[in-house]
């Protein structure tokens, strides 16, 4: 496998889990690290079960299939880790102290490794050994109360905000900073990633507004929630959506200027008091139009425009098409890796492996021997 990206030259362990581990492992597979994924020898029933084609989550790295219950397979795992730059882990807290691949018994292999852990909770605290999933997260950090309308329950934003957000980037972000760390200090240390903390510190700009006064706690009436008229999706004639966010001045003055809504000197552009009455004129506006009429009048212009793309849709906008923002793998549609660079370009590596489908080759490349190899698979250590 030919990698590419900044990141060629390191290898990383991943101890197989669902959401937001997988989720930074991609990130750091696509930057060009060589991902190894230890998976179980036995399906353990984790996620959403599907395809691993369709397992995109899992692209660019190679799977083997290990048996953490047994000593020889703990073994295995720690001497991968003597030659690794860092290991990542989701289980709940305490597990891999349990098996045997804690931080402690793998900094004694390799003082060097950078151990990355990512949980709901954190490593301790009342929550801590406690079952829990995004939902719970954002509930719990101020961020599920503040997303949806005013006058229905918040609404799971899928689970973008915690598993992905606040956990799998900000679990990447720290294995990042630590392994640039261990590269002055010879050292390394333990991340602990919680996806309560990361999305406490997705919200920071919101809680500066909340103090400010410009947030209240009244969800659906505030500038970035759907209450302002000018910032919010709204429903076309044909059943679609577009999207506006015109909050300065100047791009409200553009928004009046092109659909034609009536708010004489901006009165209502500042004015909360003015913002429900607005909100269902530009709704009862909106819906005059088709979703293509809106953006044959609205796209490219500075309102801060978009249409509101299905799936299915977005992959063939001109502007995706445009700058590669999706690429097909073994005919499946993947999301191209981001961020970008200018020199050491990140590409999607490969589709994802079957669990434990490359485990021989990766031993071998790893520099076990075939002996090694054979008995290891003998004894049902590996798969």
């Amino acid at each position: 496998m030919s990698a590419s990206g900044p990141l060629v030259g390191y290898k990383i362990i991943e101890l197989a889990g669902i959401g937001p581990n997988p989720m930074c492992a991609m990130l750091l597979a696509d930057m060009g690290a060589e991902v190894v994924r230890v998976d179980r020898l036995v399906d353990a029933g984790l996620g959403i079960p599907m395809d691993p084609k369709f397992s995109l989550l899992d692209r660019s790295r190679r799977s083997i299939a290990v048996d953490l219950k047994s000593p020889a397979g703990v073994e295995l795992v720690l001497k991968l880790v003597e030659q690794s730059d860092a290991l990542i882990e989701g289980f709940r807290a305490g597990v891999t102290e349990r098996l045997g691949i804690g931080p402690d018994e793998c900094l004694k292999r390799n003082p060097k490794l950078v151990y990355g852990r990512v949980t709901g909770w954190g490593q301790e605290g009342p929550l801590a050994k406690v079952a829990g999933h995004d939902i719970n997260y954002i509930a719990l950090s101020g961020a599920g109360h503040s997303i949806g309308p005013a006058n229905a329950p918040p609404p799971p934003p899928l689970n973008l905000v915690g598993d992905f957000g606040g956990g799998g980037a900000y679990l990447a972000i720290g294995v990042l900073a630590a392994l640039l760390e261990a590269q002055k200090s010879g050292r390394g240390q333990v991340v602990d990633a919680a996806m309560v903390d990361g999305v406490g510190s997705l919200m920071t700009a919101v809680y500066g507004m909340h103090a400010a006064g410009i947030v209240t706690d009244d969800r659906g009436t505030n500038i970035l929630d759907g209450g302002a008229h000018f910032y919010d999706a709204y429903e076309t004639s044909d059943g679609r959506y577009i999207s506006i966010a015109s909050i300065e001045s100047k791009f409200y003055d553009e928004l009046l200027q092109l659909t034609g809504f009536q708010d004489p000197d901006h009165k209502g552009h500042r004015d909360k008091t003015q913002w429900p009455a607005l909100s269902e004129k530009m709704t009862a506006l909106i819906k005059t139009k088709s979703r293509n009429e809106w953006c044959e009048i609205l796209e490219g212009s500075d309102i801060c425009f978009a249409p509101v793309l299905t799936m299915t849709e977005a992959p063939h906008h001109p502007h995706n098409v445009a700058r590669e923002s999706f690429v097909k793998v073994d005919g499946v549609v993947h999301p191209a890796p981001a961020p970008r660079f200018s020199r050491t370009r990140s590409k999607i590596q490969k589709g994802a492996s079957k669990p434990g489908a490359d485990t021989q080759a990766v031993l071998k490349d790893w520099g076990f021997g075939a002996q090694q190899i054979a008995e290891w698979k003998s004894a049902n250590v590996i798969a």
